[in-house]
């Protein structure tokens, strides 16, 4: 029985390695050719006298109503002089990113066919934490100050909690992140379950679309608040159940439990041990669950599918820990 068994575990490891690969053949055989248009570059090397030219170039680089003045004072500001050149350390050859975001892309058009190739713009922007990475159907715009590393001179006044996530590693995420703004409706019932499970739906779409990278890199945590997560998942879950917190719509849950935040709010010694966002990665374990169970789902589906409907479906119970 045990060799039986043995055997049977080995066959259906084999079975699952196969059909990954078969994925990944037939992704690796989608064209995808992306243009990459360097702007903070044709920016920052142009002289005053020129500035006309780049404007006629990039027209939506250039708000209507700003004045000339404004954007000579920033071609020539040393301390944005300071950064071009720590973002030209970095990021003066783009190739290797280029490569990598064109095998997202063929992942995405594996799932997503009629989805179009857009050009990549690199641009210089104002270290907006909230638009690190703008894909707009024919446009992806990537702002580079914000992927030099956590530990970068000029992320001093941002929280560490934000700086952990200023990483070239989290470029890919991020554009799946704004990929996903496009594709997921939002979820039709404001309670805390419904927008669990809508996050958890964006952060499957980067199960797949980014396979060879860690669940940390998806969500944005370190490897130690993975492992809390994970240790700590029955108790979250008790936690919210007991509490009547799945099905209420108070507007505080959001920021508990949801947005971006240092630690996640359960009002208890655990707070400031845990990660924010906590109810996104639970959402998470919740879709998973839900496509494990239910192998016939497609990604289209789930996208449409109505979150009471994936929990009902899901199976979910987190495993205590011994």
């Amino acid at each position: 029985m045990k060799k039986y068994f043995y055997l049977a575990t080995i066959g259906l490891l084999l079975f699952s390695c196969d059909n990954k690969s078969k994925v990944e053949k037939a992704v690796e055989e989608i064209p995808v050719e992306m243009k990459v248009v360097r702007f903070e570059q044709a920016f920052f090397d142009a002289k005053p006298e020129n500035l006309a030219d780049v404007k006629a170039e990039y027209p939506d680089f250039f708000p209507e109503g700003t004045p000339d003045a404004v954007w000579i004072d920033k071609m020539q500001h040393p301390q944005w002089r300071e950064l071009y050149q720590e973002v030209e350390k970095k990021y003066k050859n783009f190739g290797t990113q280029q490569s990598e975001i064109e095998d997202l892309f063929k992942h995405i058009k594996y799932y997503f066919p009629t989805i179009k190739t857009p050009t990549i713009y690199t641009v210089i922007s104002e270290m907006d934490n909230n638009s690190k990475a703008i894909y707009a159907n024919d446009k992806l715009v990537i702002a580079l100050e914000l992927y030099l590393g956590k530990d970068h001179k000029f992320y001093g006044e941002f929280p560490a909690y934000l700086r952990q996530n200023f990483e070239q590693r989290q470029m890919l995420p991020d554009i799946v992140s704004s990929f996903a703004f496009g594709v997921l409706p939002n979820p039709k019932d404001k309670d805390l379950l419904s927008m669990m499970i809508s996050s958890g739906k964006e952060l499957y779409l980067k199960d797949i679309l980014l396979p060879e990278y860690s669940d940390a890199e998806r969500i944005g945590y370190s490897e130690d608040q993975i492992k809390w997560s994970k240790e700590n998942e029955s108790y979250i879950w008790e936690y919210f159940v007991n509490d009547k917190l799945l099905y209420s719509t108070d507007s505080k849950l959001a920021n508990r439990f949801i947005n971006v935040a240092p630690f996640s709010k359960f009002y208890l010694e655990i707070d400031n041990e845990s990660p924010g966002r906590i109810g996104q990665w639970v959402g998470w374990q919740i879709v998973r669950s839900f496509m494990e169970n239910n192998p016939k789902v497609t990604i289209q589906d789930l996208i449409k599918m109505n979150e009471k409907d994936i929990f009902e479906l899901s199976k979910y119970k987190p495993k205590k820990n011994e």
